[in-house]
C-alpha cells in the first residue's frame, strides 16, 4: 500500500518532467561566444537576452575595441561570431581568414559626431572649438577602436597643422573602446569626445550630440557581423545573426536610434557620403 502511494506521485513527477523536457527548444543547452566591438553594446546585450529567452541558447558576449577583441579571438582560437564596430576591422578579419566572408551581413549604420556633457556647458559648436586652450578632449585609441580611426580621419581632413597640435595638447585620454569613450563624457572625465552620434541615446541624461558639419564627415560607418572560422556551431551562429537581422532584432537597434540604412544616415548628415571603406592612421597618432 505504501509502495503504491509512493509510486503514484513519482509517476506524476515523471510525466511532468517528461513534458517539461520535450517542450524545451530543440537547441536547449547550446552556447555561443560572440566577440563584439562596443559600438553596438546596449542593443546587442538586449538582443542576446531576447535570443536566449526565445531559443534557450546562451550567448556569451565579449566586448571591447574591435581590434582588441579580434586579437583576443585570434589568440584564443575560439569564438562563434565576430561583430565589430565598423567595417575597418571586418576587412582585416576577412583578409586573415578569421571569418567566413559569405556570412557577412550589415546590421546598422553609424555617423561620427562630437559628444559633450548634457546641456553643453562648454558651449561646443564646432570641431575647431576642441582646439581651444583648457578643453579636455578624449578620442578612442585608433590602434584598436573603430571610432578612434574615424576621429583621426576627421581631424586630419579638417584641421590645419597648428590646430592639430593644439587639439593634441588637449587630449586627456585614448580610450580603449566605444563604451569607455562615451563614459568619458558621462563621468565628466572629458569635456568632449569625437564619437558616434548614438552615444547620446546610450545615456541621454548625461550625453548630448553636437553634429559635425556635413563637409567634415569623410564617410559613414556600418556595423557588420560574420561567423568566425573558429566556430564548431555554425548553424547556431547563423541563427543568432538571423535573429539580429529580424524585425524583432532590428527593433532593439532602433530603440537606441541607430540608422537602419545608408539613406537614413545621409539624410541626417544632409549630404551623400561614402559608406564603409578604410583609413590608414598616420604614425604620429599611434601609441608606441
Amino acid at each position: 500500500m505504501y509502495f503504491r502511494r509512493f509510486l503514484f506521485p513519482l509517476s506524476i513527477c515523471g510525466i511532468v518532467l517528461l513534458i517539461s523536457f520535450t517542450t524545451l527548444p530543440s537547441s536547449y543547452g547550446e552556447e555561443l561566444l560572440v566577440f563584439a566591438g562596443a559600438a553596438s553594446k546596449p542593443p546587442t546585450e538586449e538582443a542576446a537576452r531576447a535570443f536566449e529567452k526565445k531559443t534557450g541558447i546562451k550567448v556569451h558576449l565579449t566586448f571591447g575595441g574591435s581590434g582588441f577583441v579580434l586579437s583576443q579571438m585570434t589568440l584564443a582560437k575560439k569564438g562563434d561570431i565576430y561583430f565589430p564596430g565598423s567595417s575597418d576591422y571586418m576587412e582585416i578579419a576577412k583578409k586573415k581568414g578569421l571569418v567566413f566572408p559569405e556570412t557577412e551581413r550589415r546590421v546598422v549604420y553609424l555617423v561620427p559626431a562630437i559628444n559633450v556633457q548634457k546641456g553643453n556647458p562648454k558651449g561646443v559648436k564646432s570641431l575647431r572649438d576642441l582646439t581651444k586652450p583648457g578643453f579636455r578632449v578624449a578620442i578612442a585609441n585608433p590602434e584598436g577602436v573603430c571610432v578612434g580611426i574615424y576621429a583621426i580621419e576627421i581631424i586630419e581632413k579638417n584641421l590645419s597643422v597648428p590646430e592639430k597640435t593644439a587639439l593634441r595638447k588637449n587630449l586627456v585620454n585614448y580610450t580603449e573602446s566605444c563604451e569607455k569613450t562615451a563614459t568619458a563624457v558621462s563621468l565628466k572625465a572629458a569635456d568632449a569626445v569625437i564619437g558616434w552620434r548614438v552615444f547620446q541615446y546610450w545615456d541621454p541624461g548625461r550625453i548630448e550630440t553636437i553634429p559635425l558639419k556635413k563637409n567634415e564627415i569623410a564617410r559613414i560607418g556600418y556595423i557588420p557581423v560574420a561567423i568566425s572560422t573558429f566556430t564548431a556551431r555554425r548553424a547556431v551562429a547563423q541563427q543568432f545573426i538571423d535573429f539580429i537581422l529580424s524585425e524583432e532584432g532590428k527593433s532593439l537597434f532602433r530603440k537606441y536610434h541607430y540608422f537602419m540604412s545608408p539613406e537614413e544616415a545621409m539624410a541626417w548628415i544632409g549630404e551623400k557620403k561614402p559608406v564603409g571603406g578604410d583609413y590608414i592612421v598616420p604614425k604620429e597618432w599611434t601609441i608606441k
